[in-house]
């Protein structure tokens, strides 16, 4: 009897390090507790800019709509969680993630080595690029056009990180000017007080497809990009549950759905 208790006590043993084992393997630790105090408050704060259309802002009646919106909402319908977004400034959204405020960033959110040293991101959901934004009027063809002339660029946005990567680019500008969001930008842009803005490609679209005015996308891009939901350093448990239900919603066509409502086609590389 005492030789089948060992045994047992061994097999429980083997099996409860084994099970560690594979959840370490998966970046989660005993210690990662993310998931678990999500479902407890039953609340997802989501940190958002929310004047970047098409991935989230506030239409006329002032609610807080996009793509990205549409796909957290589906989520905490899945798991059963009330999802908050909680619009934040883009310029200081780390900070307010590891202090807590929120608890990710899920908003056309670029994937970069940068950023993976700081937080945990899940895989990436859409494809995107930096690219330059320019009056349609103007005789600008390509990047080298732009040599001597004023850009602006929304303030701790990837489209930044891509302009101090581009060191020619940058170099060749005789001024870069940081705004708020794009919007500003733009609207500057409009007037003729810059010369051209560097932003998403996808944000670029929807903007000169809603608002009618005269831009235009040159088409030589800075650098291809793909957006990805950000955590706070460690909490793979939750990235890993957010992820799985958007795979889920990916394989039942409801992501597609999304997509096609804002995008005109399914472009999500969710399962694919």
């Amino acid at each position: 009897m005492k030789r089948a208790f060992v045994v047992l006590y061994v097999l429980v043993a083997a099996a409860t390090v084994f099970a560690a084992g594979r959840r370490e393997a998966s970046g989660i630790t005993a210690q990662d507790k993310s998931l678990t105090a999500v479902l407890n408050k039953k609340k997802l704060v989501v940190g958002l800019d929310d004047s970047f259309p098409p991935m989230g802002f506030r239409n006329e009646a002032n609610e807080i709509v996009g793509y990205d919106v549409d796909l957290a909402k589906e989520l905490g319908s899945r798991l059963g969680i009330q999802i908050v977004f909680q619009p934040i400034d883009w310029n200081a959204k780390e900070q307010e993630l590891n202090t807590g405020e929120i608890d990710c960033i899920w908003n056309g959110f670029t994937i970069t080595e940068e950023r993976q040293k700081a937080m945990t991101f899940t895989k990436a959901y859409l494809k995107n690029a930096q690219v330059v934004v320019v009056k349609a009027s103007s005789l600008y063809k390509d990047l080298n056009d732009l040599v001597g002339k004023k850009a602006g660029v929304q303030a701790g946005s990837s489209a930044l990180e891509a302009i101090e990567d581009s060191v020619d680019f940058k170099n060749g500008l005789a001024e870069l000017v940081e705004y708020k969001d794009n919007l500003t930008a733009l609207m500057d842009l409009e007037v003729e007080g810059i010369d051209a803005v560097v932003m998403d490609l996808l944000v670029a679209n929807d903007n000169i497809n809603r608002s009618g005015k005269g831009f235009r996308i040159l088409n030589e891009a800075l650098a291809p990009e793909e957006y990805g939901i950000g955590f706070r350093k460690g909490e793979q448990a939750l990235a890993d549950k957010v992820w799985e239900t958007l795979e889920a919603m990916a394989k039942d066509g409801t992501i597609g759905a999304i997509a096609t409502r804002w995008f005109g086609a399914d472009i999500s590389i969710v399962g694919k």
